[in-house]
């Protein structure tokens, strides 16, 4: 049985204590992941410092190349996981078997991950709007302007707290390395899959195995990291979200609560958008912070959800190696059900109606997991708490709502799909700074432009620009 090592900057270290990974269906054993607890990576991050050192002493343009060569082998190449040689498949199969995804999102999300390696130096160029990065290595330098900039590295490494539900959320830290920051990871308990093969890749590219962290175990190694790194991320609920909300230190990646609004001018030709409306809720089976949760319309609203509950309803649970399977399952006994008890309380709430209720029963349990198929509601207004909730399996809201409060009504808003050609409606929502990412036209919310940031540009994360000024006998 494969064993994943704690990975001490780049050296392997064989804990004691070791959790054992199992398939969600079968309960067949299929790694086990060594364990740590925080005073070790409190230890660690003492030497984080060596970390960028390590990065630093190559060129910034070989650090690209080589990340360019570590998603070819991420994506298609077999490397060394756990001492023991891990295919594509292998991989595929392995991640499936321990987060209840259907090995054909595995394959689509791997594909997400490697499109930002192969795409970095595009990436950083847009990022960094030209910036030579050099400069990032050196702090200082001219740009292309012939103005000199400074830009201060905030912490030598990147804290990450990483989720087990989505493997795409993974491209936004993937920028980092060719940043010159290095990395220092706890891996999510049921995905350690990509930050492992992603670290394998990368040694084996050539970047230094010293520059890389990976710490699996208890809470407390997350609360380490968010303490002892200067910049962190964590992926997490909005507690999560709350509790560190403030904290220029941490970013946080929690609810999306992405929405699309149909426009007054567009609402009548509602139908030639139903392709996107069901794409941005249905996409990688709902488990992103990118998939929609609402759809806001002034009108034909009823008519809406009961068409996208024709498309999405009659989705059933699949066995997770069926190319046609659409569904996660819930790995967590009981988790399934418990959310959808909390679903279905909401669904009895004045003026909602449940539309999926006619394509047969939404919650589906099995031995050791549940499945939750699509859920479409009806709302009348955005009174209904349920038009607020998000949930990590296809499920959308439609709601009823004038043009002329919408904006107000959605409430905080990662990515936004607004179907208008209203001037005065456009410039409305440009300006509404509760909305993050702004798609102007029928764009499916989970269509992401690696080109632009994606909750904030990670440089400007990661380093700060300050004014430095050079004499002329200055190096």
């Amino acid at each position: 049985m494969m064993h994943l090592p704690v990975w001490r900057f780049g050296k392997p270290y064989e804990s004691l204590e070791r959790e054992t990974l199992v398939h969600f269906l079968t309960g067949e054993a299929v790694a086990e992941v060594s364990q740590v607890g925080g005073a070790i990576v409190g230890r660690d991050l003492q030497k984080a410092a060596q970390a960028r050192r390590a990065l630093l002493a190559l060129d910034p343009e070989d650090v690209v190349e080589r990340l360019q060569t570590a998603g070819t082998l991420y994506a298609d190449g077999t490397v060394t996981v756990g001492g023991v040689p891990q295919s594509p498949d292998d991989f595929v199969r392995q991640q499936s078997a321990t987060t209840g995804l259907p090995e054909s999102l595995c394959r689509g999300n791997m594909k997400k991950n490697m499109f930002v390696l192969a795409n970095m130096d595009r990436i950083l160029d847009a990022l960094s709007r030209g910036l030579d990065t050099r400069i990032l290595w050196k702090g200082y330098g001219v740009e292309h302007r012939g103005v000199t900039v400074s830009y201060q590295a905030q912490s030598p490494v990147l804290g990450l707290v990483l989720p087990s539900n989505s493997p795409g959320v993974h491209t936004l830290w993937l920028p980092a390395v060719a940043l010159g920051i290095g990395l220092v990871m706890k891996p999510g308990s049921q995905e350690p899959w990509t930050p492992y093969r992603m670290a394998a890749a990368m040694v084996e590219a050539g970047i230094p195995a010293e520059a890389i962290g990976l710490y699996p175990g208890s809470t407390d190694v997350g609360g380490t990291i968010l303490a002892g790194c200067g910049r962190s991320m964590i992926f997490g609920s909005a507690k999560t979200v709350e509790q560190y909300r403030g904290n220029p230190g941490v970013q946080v990646h929690g609810p999306g609560f992405s929405k699309i609004i149909l426009g007054d001018d567009c609402v009548d030709d509602w139908r030639s958008h139903l392709d996107v409306l069901c794409e941005s809720v249905a996409a990688n089976s709902g488990r992103g912070c990118i998939n929609a949760s609402a759809i806001y319309a002034s009108r034909h609203t009823r008519a809406i959800a009961e068409a996208i509950a024709e498309r999405l309803g009659p989705i059933d649970v699949k066995p997770p190696d069926d190319p046609e399977a659409k569904l996660a399952a819930f790995t967590i006994p009981g988790a399934a059900k418990a959310i959808w008890q909390q679903i279905d309380t909401g669904l009895k709430a004045p003026g909602v109606t449940h539309l999926t209720a006619s394509y047969g029963d939404r919650l589906v349990e099995g031995d050791r997991c549940g499945w939750l198929r699509p859920v479409v509601a009806h709302c009348t207004s955005p009174k209904p708490e349920i038009a607020r909730a998000e949930y990590m399996f296809p499920f959308v809201s439609v709601v009823e709502c004038s043009q002329e409060r919408v904006l107000e009504a959605i409430g905080p808003t990662l990515v936004c799909s607004a179907i208008s050609n209203d001037e005065a409606f456009l410039h409305r929502l440009v300006a509404c700074t509760h909305i993050d990412r702004l798609n102007l036209g029928p764009i499916p919310t989970t269509k992401l432009d690696w080109l632009q940031p994606h909750e904030g540009n990670i440089i400007d994360f990661l380093y700060r620009s300050r004014a430095l000024q050079l004499s002329t006998s200055a190096g």
